[in-house]
């Protein structure tokens, strides 16, 4: 018999890790309804390594406001427990003595230009596809190692063991070292069959085995934290991908929904309980990332907001709501690119190299605030139709609803505009998911929720969702000129 909702109290800390900024929130669990708080927010910690000029995160800051996070709950009321979750594809590594080996390289860094060519000449793309299921993104770990392997590799050989970041965040806090499923996922070197390494792509990233520990489940308890009160709190993995547990805690209602996980990446998928690895899903570079609960994360990786937080930055940093406000009033459709060239990963300038691809592929070169935003999110809201339109496919039925979760559900403009591009209701809200699934998945280990579907029943009923109705038809023109876009620079 499950257990009425909410019958058990619970107090946790999730840790929300961006690659822009992080978050410490408090869950409190009462009476059936979930309530999220900030304790603590920073910007993430990066800087450019002295020694071999790449961009790393400063791992030992991060801890820091973590830390900092923690004990400023825990001094206005108990935490039963913490969890972390981050971005994908990015590690730490550790020796025999648990000290890290080298810099903790962002994903962003362009060491791995051209691994992707130099990897698959060594084994055939759909052959690495078949194994993992995993999109080619030249971010993946897989290629980050291929990187390291040639350019470093006495890193490798000192190192002992291989943790991704919330791995490494929980073994900070713990002193457990630990694999976590769903992010072992984003690597391209976890056998999609045995939902454990595979040997022979550990071989193609240059990675010794036993840097490896099996993954462990969403919700498994590693261990304890100390707080400076001489209190011990659970270190608990939750969906250690920032969009698994995103995706736990999204308020989907069927099978015939999509997710779109909005915000410096916009991840946009559907939920499934198998995975899609076929010719077609290897032609869209659809990724089949673990989830929660024995279900796969369908999905396909979008640039996402992070062209407008580069433009703004540029821009000196305006008030958002002011940019989204000139973006509405400049002209609809006037300028397009393909969000998702690589050329936007990470470039000097947004700014000019937005107009620099808007000139040599003969749209109209965006001048101004307003004409920039408004070309980035017309173009964002194309492309989740574009997504749309490959699921469909995939699935051999259509979605009827996108529910677009995560900070960028609170851009009314964008919103609208991805409803009219996909031609259904696109629901928006709540903010917080990936909070809410990372506390939710704690609750469920600690005992208080019984069940993923107790869980999203509790969201549903704390947290409200605004429908947003297509309002006006996206010329076919425009549709033309976004696929002559899309089909032109897509790296192969």
């Amino acid at each position: 018999m499950d257990k009425t909702i909410g019958a058990r109290a619970a107090r946790v800390a999730a840790v929300d890790m961006g690659s822009s900024t992080g978050r410490v929130m408090v869950a409190d669990l009462q009476d059936g309804h979930i309530t999220l708080e900030e304790a603590h927010r920073f910007e993430t910690p990066q800087f450019r390594d002295a020694a071999t000029g790449y961009d790393v995160w400063d791992a030992d800051a991060i801890v820091g406001h973590i830390r900092d996070g923690l004990e400023q709950m825990d001094a206005i009321a108990p935490i039963d427990s913490v969890g972390c979750e981050t971005w994908g594809v990015d590690y730490v590594l550790l020796d025999a003595e648990g000290r890290r080996v080298g810099p903790a390289v962002t994903y962003r860094d362009h060491r791995t230009d051209g691994m992707i060519e130099a990897v698959t000449a060594r084994m055939d793309r759909a052959e690495i596809y078949r194994r993992s299921g995993i999109h080619f993104h030249l971010y993946n770990t897989l290629y980050q190692l291929a990187a390291t392997a040639k350019h470093h590799p006495e890193w490798l050989e000192a190192a002992r063991h291989l943790l991704f970041t919330p791995d490494y965040l929980h073994y900070a806090l713990s002193g457990v070292i630990s694999n976590e499923y769903t992010i072992a996922t984003t690597s391209q070197m976890l056998s999609i069959e045995t939902r454990d390494w595979d040997p022979e792509l550990m071989k193609l990233a240059g990675l010794p085995r036993q840097l490896m520990l099996k993954p462990v489940e969403p919700g498994t308890i590693l261990g304890e934290a100390r707080l400076k009160s001489g209190r011990s709190i659970k270190v608990i993995a939750p969906g250690g991908h920032d969009t698994a547990s995103a995706v736990a805690a999204a308020p989907l209602d069927g099978p015939d929904e999509a997710y779109l996980s909005s915000g410096t990446w916009s991840l946009m998928g559907i939920e499934s309980e198998h995975p899609f690895t076929g010719p077609e899903a290897l032609a869209f570079n659809i990724g089949n990332e673990g989830g929660v609960c024995g279900r796969y994360t369908v999905l396909k990786n979008i640039m996402g907001l992070w062209l407008i937080q580069r433009a703004r930055k540029e821009l000196g940093s305006p008030d958002f709501a002011s940019l989204v406000a000139a973006a509405e009033a400049a002209p609809a459709w006037a300028s397009l690119i393909d969000p998702d060239d690589q050329r936007f990963l990470n470039p000097p300038n947004m700014i000019e190299t937005i107009k620099e691809y808007a000139r040599t592929h003969g749209e109209v070169v965006p001048e101004g605030p307003g004409a920039i935003a408004r070309c980035v999110f017309d173009s964002l809201a194309l492309e989740y139709a574009r997504v749309k339109g490959e699921l469909e496919t995939l699935r051999g039925r259509p979605i009827t609803r996108v529910r677009i979760i995560g900070g960028g559900s609170k851009n009314a403009l964008l919103n609208q505009l991805t409803a009219d591009a996909c031609g259904v209701t696109v629901s928006a809200g709540p903010v917080e998911t990936s909070s809410l699934g990372n506390a939710c998945l704690q609750m469920m280990a600690l005992g208080a929720i019984s069940s993923l579907a107790e869980a999203r029943a509790i969201v549903r009923k704390s947290f409200s969702v605004k429908d947003i109705v297509p309002r006006e038809a996206v010329p076919e023109a425009v549709r033309e000129r976004f696929r002559a876009l899309s089909a032109s620079d897509k790296p192969h």
